[in-house]
């Protein structure tokens, strides 16, 4: 039994993305400031699950992305599940680069890392200075539906917003 139970009409919820320099900091994607973007990057254990990787494809079925897109799967399970049921075809015919499961630029460790004054979304978990790659870049964090929209535009976007 739980002490208190909250319920939320999903329909109801608006995407949000977390501003540099913090997870805290964040804003409802519609309100967040017109940002032009780098790189849409869709990785990391949080944000490249298999559910994850069919949210995006769902966004990125029969379109291309404006920016350079990442995507590299969690797991070498969910690489090898992605591939069978079609989802890394749909990355490629996108134009996104897939990658090996990885901890990658996530960490700014490499594969990816971001160059002084880029700015990315990512569907990672963390986004403080330097954390994928320069310094001087920025990430915004976001939800793989809010990414893969935003390859596509090129800049921050609400997935209900695509045409």
């Amino acid at each position: 039994e739980y002490s208190k139970i909250y319920e939320f009409e999903s329909s109801e919820m608006e995407p949000i993305v977390a501003k540099p320099f913090s997870p805290e900091n964040i804003s409802i994607v519609r309100e967040a400031p017109n940002v032009e973007l780098d790189k849409s990057y869709i990785g990391s254990c949080t944000g490249a699950k298999y559910e994850d990787l069919e949210a995006a494809a769902r966004i990125l079925k029969g379109r291309k992305v404006k920016i350079r897109t990442e995507v590299l799967p969690a797991a070498i399970s969910i690489y090898k599940r992605a591939m069978e049921n079609g989802l890394l075809k749909i990355f490629l015919d996108a134009g996104a680069t897939v990658g090996p499961p990885t901890c990658g630029a996530c960490c700014g460790a490499h594969m990816g890392v971001l160059a002084k004054d880029e700015i990315c979304i990512s569907t990672t978990n963390r986004n403080f200075p330097g954390r994928m790659g320069h310094v001087d870049s920025q990430t915004y964090l976001s939800s793989p539906l809010v990414a893969a929209a935003s390859a596509v535009t090129g800049k921050i976007t609400d997935p209900r917003d695509l045409n």
